[in-house]
């Protein structure tokens, strides 16, 4: 997609038209060489020149054989090679998804679940799509289990373990009966088969993707943040006939659980996001108990309109740039500014186990100052150019392939040549000043030194061994600054009945905001603050980094979980 015009035109804004932009003037040689170097660098910062392995794999086709220049059907043979590269994938990807899946609610330890009689499974989120998992182009629909968004992105699943399939192995090795109703609109049929079990597990969905397919008129972006596909209504018949339901959501991100969250008969419910191919086994993982829960990467608030945005349908100014942009206030950072109580806060999750977070020390270090970049960068080597306009256009008989962008001229017409070298700043011999905030890849090497070390005890006090995953927030102190900000999280073992020492660092580019004026980095005089504990409103340690100036933004949030324990550093 080189710059296009509109999607799939191959009207590009490059091509042709930067030609003509660098000989009438408005686009400086050096500019145009800058361009070319830093898509070149990547090149040769991997060894392409060295050492290039042949490419054996079509993104465009799952063909064996074809042409590997599709559009000029040039170049017919061997595209699709199938190289086995998985490796260990499976289990790895089994981890990551059981370690995310985030238990929201679990009343009267409904989880574990611990060899149930009965088992009843609801919803067609529970099971396969009936035209096999790669069945929708591009994973565009929500037929079966979600496990995977929609796009240019998305990959053919290898397989696909459906809840419902890993729920039965599980049932059968231990001894468990288990009965399913996969259509979303069988409620009667629902409510016969929840009477008869003594856990009913239901799974609701909702799915997003790239706009350029949309599925039941969701174009990309999700219209609203409501459940697809009769999920509250699934939900709430299972409910309403079974005392021990247990809903799991497959979902991008949020969606509105008010309508049925505080239903007694829900004992738990569990968010598991997009999966992947091993949905299945990470859920049973989870609900069984043989994993040990993440933390939410997100806030689900108790109204849509807590957000603070509103979803544009239909675009008000395609042209004009937006305006209207959050800044820094997004999620959490949004609700604590403005003193909203979430229905679930950024970092929430339930535990198998209990913790206790004491004894918070923070460490200054010996760090040296913080010195801005200077200098210059080398001159760039740029090359004048000599061509007419005329003798750049398209060759006598050259026959243009479709989709493809061409840097000659179409005509001479539009092309306004501004003398033999262009304007004034096309040649630049001296280079450009390096940036104070520059000087390395990802910035000045001073951002991060190491300004302080946190160290936080954590006890497990359950029954149970567990996995904690401890955050670390900062306040910066300023009015204008967000209350807290996540700047480290660690997710720590722990035996039963013991405990363990957390560490944190923090570096200069934690504590420090962008100035516009400057460009660049600076630590503001504020007093800043550091709180860890479970989420970013379960803090129960706090600690002061610095003397600075009367702290303004961290006080004007006070999440009733937050605030004791509080030390300055040694």
């Amino acid at each position: 997609m080189p710059g296009d015009q509109n999607f799939y035109s191959a009207n590009s804004y490059w091509a042709s038209n930067l030609t003509g932009a660098v000989l009438n003037g408005s686009v400086p040689v050096w500019r145009l060489d800058d361009m070319a170097t830093r898509i070149m660098a990547s090149f040769y910062k991997v060894g392409l020149d060295k050492d290039r392995v042949e490419v054996n794999l079509d993104s465009w086709s799952t063909d064996v054989y074809g042409y590997r220049h599709y559009f000029a059907q040039e170049g017919y043979g061997l595209i699709n090679g199938n190289v086995d590269v998985r490796g260990n994938h499976a289990t790895l990807i089994r981890e990551i998804a059981a370690k995310g899946t985030v238990i929201l609610k679990n009343i009267g330890n409904a989880l574990p679940l611990q060899k149930p009689k009965q088992i009843a499974v609801f919803g067609s989120d529970a099971t396969d799509n009936p035209r096999g998992p790669n069945g929708c182009p591009d994973r565009a629909c929500a037929d079966g289990t979600v496990a995977m968004g929609w796009g240019s992105g998305t990959a053919n699943f290898p397989y696909l373990i459906s809840p419902l399939s890993a729920l039965q192995n599980k049932a059968i090795a231990d001894g468990t009966v288990i009965q399913w109703v996969v259509d979303d609109y069988a409620t009667g049929h629902m409510k016969q088969t929840a009477t008869q079990a003594t856990v009913c597990l239901v799974f609701v969905k909702a799915q997003a993707g790239e706009g350029f397919v949309g599925v039941d008129g969701n174009q990309g972006d999700r219209k609203n943040l409501t459940l697809w596909s009769n999920g509250e209504e699934v939900i709430s018949t299972v409910a309403a006939n079974c005392n021990n339901t247990i809903v799991t959501i497959h979902s991008p991100g949020p969606v509105t659980l008010e309508e049925w969250i505080e239903h007694p008969n829900i004992t738990a419910v569990l968010y598991a996001g997009l999966p992947g191919q091993e949905s299945g086994n990470s859920i049973v993982d989870v609900l069984y108990g043989l994993v040990e829960p993440g933390r939410l990467p997100f806030t689900i608030a108790k109204n849509a309109k807590d957000y603070g945005v509103s979803l544009m349908y239909e675009p008000d100014n395609t042209y004009a740039p937006q305006q209207n942009l959050s800044g820094l206030l997004i999620d959490h950072r949004y609700f604590d500014k403005h003193n909203i109580e979430p229905r679930f806060e950024f970092g929430f999750g339930l535990s198998y186990t209990t913790w206790k977070y004491h004894k918070i020390v923070v460490r200054k270090t010996n760090a040296g100052p913080y010195v801005p970049s200077n200098g210059r960068t080398p001159a760039a080597r740029t090359t004048k150019v000599t061509e007419s306009a005329e003798s750049l256009l398209f060759p006598a008989g050259f026959t243009k392939v479709r989709f493809y962008n061409y840097p000659w001229l179409n005509s001479t017409s539009d092309v306004k040549q501004d003398g033999e070298n262009g304007p004034s700043d096309a040649y630049d011999p001296n280079g450009t000043a390096t940036r104070p905030a520059g000087g390395a890849p990802g910035g000045n090497p001073g951002l991060y030194d190491i300004l302080y070390e946190v160290n936080v005890t954590l006890s497990n006090t359950g029954k149970r061994n567990g996995e904690e995953v401890v955050q670390l927030y900062i306040s910066q102190g300023e009015s204008d600054d967000p209350v807290r900000v996540l700047r480290g999280f660690r997710r720590v073992s722990v035996n039963a009945g013991k405990s363990t020492t957390v560490t944190f660092t923090i570096t200069r580019r934690d504590i420090s905001r962008w100035d516009t004026t400057t460009q660049n980095w600076v630590v503001s005089p504020a007093e800043k603050m550091v709180f860890v504990g479970r989420s970013s409103r379960d803090l129960p340690l706090v600690a002061k980094l610095n003397g600075g100036k009367k702290s303004i933004g961290y006080s004007k949030n006070k999440p009733g979980r937050q605030g004791h324990g509080m030390k300055t550093f040694m």
